[in-house]
């Protein structure tokens, strides 16, 4: 049969019950082709960021947030003359430090959907329910679930066992992490 040739509607043929059903494909003669033209898009398929991706990640936005730390907070420090070492969690040094580490982590995030960890990465945060990300999942996913996760680090390993490869703090939040540059995968049989 010839490619090229496109599949014309028989002008005499009737349509009947069958053959408008929405459920079913549409009904062809027998032999004839599918005219080409726009198909309903299935739902996409995210590839979700496992455990050892996110990890590294991570581990890159720590070294981000040590130069940022040692650039910005350290110098000023050391200007006037001020303690670098804390002594206990609510040192000058310890709140600002964490300030923008969580600064960090919540700007990036709502702006650009990823840290710089994960753009190195290809990974990026998407929301479950295809709104955009809001500020309120931001702030609750980065602030609270995150404070949530470093303070008990066993919970950030059931990334690894989650099917869609979810923290605690993705979990509240109705997050994920994705592999952002990840081509869909089609079926090798239909």
């Amino acid at each position: 049969m010839n490619d090229d040739k496109q599949l014309e509607p028989h002008a005499d043929s009737p349509l009947d019950e069958e053959s408008i059903n929405k459920d079913s494909e549409p009904v062809l003669e027998e032999g004839a082709e599918a005219a080409p033209g726009p198909s309903p898009s299935p739902a996409p398929v995210f590839h979700f960021a496992g455990f050892w991706m996110r990890f590294w990640a991570y581990l890159l936005d720590l070294l981000v947030i040590a130069g940022i730390n040692g650039i910005l907070i350290k110098p000023v420090f050391r200007a006037f003359d001020l303690p670098l070492a804390g002594s206990g969690i609510f040192s000058a040094i310890d709140i600002l430090t964490g300030l923008v580490f969580y600064a960090y982590f919540i700007l990036m995030t709502k702006y650009f959907s990823q840290t710089l960890g994960k753009m190195a990465f290809g990974l990026k945060v998407i929301p479950l329910g295809g709104k955009p990300l809001s500020w309120g999942t931001v702030l609750f996913r980065e602030g609270i679930g995150r404070y949530i996760s470093a303070t008990i680090n066993l919970l950030y390993i059931i990334v690894a066992f989650m099917p869609k490869k979810q923290g605690l703090h993705d979990i509240f939040a109705e997050t994920a992490v994705i592999h952002e540059h990840v081509k869909p995968l089609k079926p090798a049989y239909s």
